[in-house]
């Protein structure tokens, strides 16, 4: 009986942890000296889709569709109203070593509390520090795993250890340093809890596949 009880708790917890987990959408803008560019994710369970918005048209340039449960990411076109498989890329190469250490310091961002978390790698000169929050987040570590990008923001991030499920980072920046020169800055600059409709996550019917020749 006492094992049949501890079954429905267990049940009921992973039932409220998926209940809890974030759905909505998510704005970041990354800044650099040559440029500032915005993408908005839409986030519904294990369903992502990110639009990258161009700077100039204020409007969606390209798109990327992640499926979380089969590691499976597909690129689409508006323009073209074309989609294809998008291949993971091959996985990015780190001089010397990374190191990860939590720091003392919070901050609230979005009217979340945050952690501060500092990756330093002083064979590349680059140090990135970010601030994290923990909790409902579940989509976004898995992503940046699977899109496997190769600038120094999502590589840096991979190399946190014994982070918590559902964490994600509000706030990075990334230095140089030997002169603390400011590189890039990655900063949620809106967040929107609201229920996804499945139409906002798909690829359109209308679009055709791409096929390379």
């Amino acid at each position: 009986m006492n094992k049949i009880k501890l079954l429905a708790i267990s049940l009921t917890l992973s039932l409220i942890s998926v209940a809890q987990s974030f759905e909505g959408s998510i704005e970041f803008k990354m800044e650099t000296s040559k440029d500032t560019t915005t993408n908005i994710y839409y986030i519904k369970g294990n369903d992502v889709k990110l639009d990258q918005i161009g700077r100039k048209s204020g409007k969606v340039e390209g798109s990327f569709v992640f499926d979380l449960k089969s590691n499976q990411i597909k690129f689409v076109n508006p323009v073209r109203k074309v989609w294809g498989d998008h291949k993971s890329e091959t996985p990015p190469i780190i001089r010397g070593i990374c190191e990860s250490t939590k720091g003392p310091n919070t901050k609230t961002i979005q009217g979340q509390k945050c952690a501060e978390y500092t990756v330093k790698n002083t064979d590349e000169n680059t140090s990135i520090t970010y601030w994290i929050v923990t909790g409902k987040y579940d989509f976004f570590a898995p992503l940046v795993k699977i899109w496997n990008r190769k600038d120094k923001q999502s590589v840096y991030f991979n190399q946190i250890k014994d982070l918590p499920k559902g964490s994600m980072p509000l706030l990075s920046e990334e230095k140089t340093i030997s002169d603390g020169k400011l590189i890039s800055r990655l900063e949620v600059s809106k967040i929107n809890k609201a229920t996804i409709d499945e139409s906002k996550i798909s690829i359109p019917a209308e679009f055709k596949k791409f096929e390379q020749k």
